[in-house]
């Protein structure tokens, strides 16, 4: 068996497709524009490049983009007076404060100090609740992305045997409560969790996300699993040249690849799905924010 490749990359295209029609629609029927702003606190470089990249694809789909740069010694009542400008500022519908922050900064104080209705990223304590009862939430990111690309996939996912592969907050918690909303029968597994290869071996749907690189082999998965590889980490590459590296899953690609029915590679797969969903975030905000119906498709 060779997997088929669900390819992020072409599916986050496709979603940032809908968003551009609904903020166009938006535009049109109601002249509102979605606003989102991004707040950098220091100059990570893997940030830095993240958040262009944000600020570019909100442009393209038609949005409003704000950033605010903050200098790495910024004090936490500096950077919470600039969050409740934009709370207050009716033009935002999403604020995103990029992690990680310095260490000096509180960061849950900082997420929390955040409007819940405006939180598209999903991590404020009201959302992680509304998520975790089954109400309507600001879903995170990179979850809501997965599970977009299992129903494309596979239609409908009830009933099925779901394994998610790690705890995280941001990751693993709030998947395995969306795949709960979905009918799935869900496991949270972990790097302690007792027999782990045959837990997952029973899985139709494997969503890793434990953060070691290429930790799932083949052996692992069951003939025919839809795996979901959310890791990115980065190894060395000698064979590349002196200093290189290559970025890896938390799956060993080719060995799962030939027993799975479809597995997302690294890169191309997850990652382009974030942002893609972070747009969607804002723009289900705005709608929500004006009483306005939802875009399909775009949500949990």
């Amino acid at each position: 068996m060779s997997a088929q490749v669900i390819d992020g990359k072409a599916f986050a295209a496709k979603v940032r497709g809908q968003v551009a029609e609904g903020v166009s629609k938006l535009k049109a029927d109601h002249d509102l524009v979605p606003g989102l702003a991004v707040v950098l606190v220091g100059e990570d470089p893997a940030s830095e490049v993240y958040v262009r990249s944000k600020g570019k694809m909100t442009v393209e789909v038609g949005m409003k983009s704000v950033e605010h740069r903050l200098d790495a010694d910024t004090s936490e009542t500096d950077l919470l007076a600039v969050i409740k400008s934009l709370n207050e500022d009716a033009s935002i519908h999403g604020i995103l404060v990029q992690l990680p922050l310095p260490k000096h900064l509180n960061e849950d104080l900082v997420i929390n100090s955040i409007d819940p209705a405006k939180d598209v990223d999903g991590f404020h304590i009201s959302n992680v609740g509304l998520l975790g009862t089954g109400q309507k939430s600001m879903v995170p990111c990179t979850p809501l992305g997965c599970l977009m690309m299992l129903r494309d996939h596979h239609g409908s996912l009830s009933g099925l045997d779901a394994v998610v592969v790690g705890r995280s907050n941001i990751v693993g918690k709030p998947m395995a409560q969306l795949l709960l909303g979905d009918s799935c029968t869900v496991t949270i597994a972990h790097s302690r969790t007792k027999d782990l290869p045959d837990v997952v071996r029973r899985a139709d749907i494997v969503v890793a996300a434990v953060g070691r690189p290429e930790m799932v082999p083949g052996d692992w998965i069951k003939p025919g699993a839809t795996v979901i590889d959310v890791g990115i980490n980065r190894l060395d590459a000698p064979e590349k040249g002196e200093g290189k590296t290559r970025l890896v899953g938390d799956v060993h690609y080719e060995s799962a690849a030939a027993v799975a029915g479809a597995i997302t590679p690294v890169p191309g797969g997850v990652g382009p799905m974030t942002i893609a969903c972070l747009l969607a975030n804002t723009l289900t905000a705005c709608c929500r924010a004006n009483g306005l119906p939802e875009p399909e498709g775009l949500t949990a």
